[in-house]
């Protein structure tokens, strides 16, 4: 096959494919292989005995290893590590990116949820743990069991490895409600890799920042960061305002970028970039092996990166404190998991289908007195007018407004926040809105709801005394008061990078 026809095949199968496969940033050089003989040795498959569903839906669990070794098992060379800024320790094994992406079965749209990785979980046969380390504590585990039973140390290894993967989909399915139909792991060396091979990634930061444990000193700003700087962009933590939180935003607003930047010309069209791609995955990727790559990629032919979207699964209280298996106080983040499966139940609901028909969410009964809620409603977007029409149509429903206004501080996902005593309002007010996600704070004073919105806000909105979507109230872009530039909304469509903490 000519370079000229390798290329035209990508263009024309490939495109409408991209946006989910870079979000994936898997699926796109699988597919590849399957396409090109000569590239096809060495791909890494591994058996979970994950079947698909009948959901209507593709459920895809991806994984962000921290592991210090390529997909294969061998050891990064020290320049590498040095290039991570992620340590020497060849045996970690935590999971510190969780992404749950589903994909209905018309191909039309993608919805990528985040998991914090601090997420306090009660998985299947272990002690409560961060959700990070369930993947971990199952391969040791189930390796100094099997060594002890006189299993040779390499397949001890490699049923190990598999082990802790099926506990991790087993606690995401536990925690979210979904069946996991299909998985994807990379480490962190693939993560640079593919940065690398698509050509850098553009992202916009509010501040300048400088963080020593991951590596993290950029300039305030739009800039295109290569590999390793896109590397530590996205695991710095130390140092943000929301912690671990404004890390995966980060996350989203990468993974969007990513998306735009594959889906230009430069690189589908680019035979190098795409070999590089390919050559990348195939070192640091590991899907499952019953996975049919290619009719899933038939499935996505009307796929836009305007219908990939990102979002991340409510939480209880970013700061508790939990008790580890050791009798040791842990901060970790704590979910109810009743909320987080209502809401991506909802979220399931609301994802639009083949005909791009939408429902206004209907103000249903809620265990709450709507009329003894007092709103805040903040702008932390770049649409100018969005807190006064949300605040209106929230009115409408029987809430009371208390102040409008922008917010001091900028966030790429609208949220709602509620004092820990009357989080049930904060709940209500999340679930009108067309399922925000919920976050508990004491600032908030007892009885107000703190409503944070964002570009990214889809839902419903008061235009001439009529409730429409938020995306056709057609407002106008102001800048945003943090001082970055104009941001578009967390999703791979727009022209450019959103600017983030």
């Amino acid at each position: 096959m000519s370079p000229s026809s390798k290329t035209s095949l990508f263009t024309k199968i490939v495109r409408p494919f991209v946006a989910v496969i870079v979000v994936l940033l898997v699926v796109l050089s699988t597919f590849a292989w399957s396409k090109m003989d000569a590239l096809n040795d060495g791909t890494l498959n591994v058996n979970l005995g994950l079947t698909k569903s009948s959901d209507g839906a593709t459920d895809i669990l991806l994984v962000g290893s921290d592991s210090r070794t390529d997909a294969h098992g061998n050891p990064l060379t020290k320049r590498e590590i040095a290039m991570l800024h992620a340590g020497d320790d060849v045996e970690s094994t935590n999971t510190d990116t969780i992404l749950l992406i589903r994909i209905p079965d018309n191909g039309r749209s993608a919805t990528a949820i985040s998991i914090p990785r601090d997420t306090w979980v009660s998985p299947e046969g272990l002690s409560p743990m961060k959700i990070n380390g369930v993947y971990g504590v199952t391969l040791l585990e189930t390796k100094e069991r099997l060594l002890a039973e006189g299993v040779p140390e390499e397949e001890a290894e490699k049923q190990a490895t598999n082990a802790g993967r099926k506990a991790l989909v087993e606690t995401v399915s536990d925690l979210t409600g979904v069946s996991v139909d299909r998985y994807a792991e990379i480490g962190l060396l693939g993560f640079v890799l593919i940065t690398d091979a698509v050509g850098g990634a553009k992202v916009c930061l509010n501040n300048p920042v400088y963080d020593p444990y991951s590596g993290a000193r950029f300039p305030a700003g739009v800039q295109t960061l290569n590999g390793a700087k896109a590397l530590s962009f996205v695991r710095q933590r130390h140092g943000l305002p929301r912690g671990d939180l404004d890390r995966i935003t980060r996350q989203q607003v990468y993974m969007a970028s990513m998306v735009r930047q594959t889906l230009s010309a430069g690189v589908l069209t680019n035979p190098d970039k795409l070999n590089k791609l390919t050559q990348a995955v195939k070192r640091s990727v590991v899907i499952d092996e019953d996975w049919d790559v290619i009719s899933f990629a038939q499935q996505m032919q009307h796929l836009m990166g305007d219908r990939v979207k990102f979002a991340t699964i409510p939480i209880a209280d970013p700061d508790a404190h939990m008790i580890d298996a050791a009798g040791n106080e842990v901060s970790a983040v704590e979910v109810d998991i009743a909320e987080v499966k209502a809401w991506v139940e909802e979220l399931i609901e609301n994802q639009e289908n083949e005909d791009g028909k939408r429902e206004l969410p209907k103000p249903g009964r809620v265990n709450i007195d709507r009329k003894s809620v007092q709103l805040t409603v903040l702008n932390a977007g770049t649409l100018g007018g969005l807190a006064g029409a949300v605040a209106s149509y929230l009115e409408s429903v029987g809430y009371q407004t208390k102040s409008t206004g922008n917010s001091d501080s900028s966030t790429a996902s609208s949220y709602v926040v509620g004092h820990p005593d009357t989080l049930a309002a904060a709940k209500a007010v999340a679930k009108d809105l067309g399922g925000l996600a919920v976050q508990s704070s004491k600032e908030v004073p007892v009885g107000t709801v703190r409503v944070v919105l964002s570009d990214d806000y889809d839902g419903p909105a008061m235009k001439n005394g009529k409730a429409v979507f938020a995306d056709q109230l057609n407002l106008p872009t102001r800048t945003a008061s943090s001082g970055g530039s104009a941001r578009p909304p967390i999703s791979a469509g727009g022209k450019g990078p959103q600017c983030v903490n």
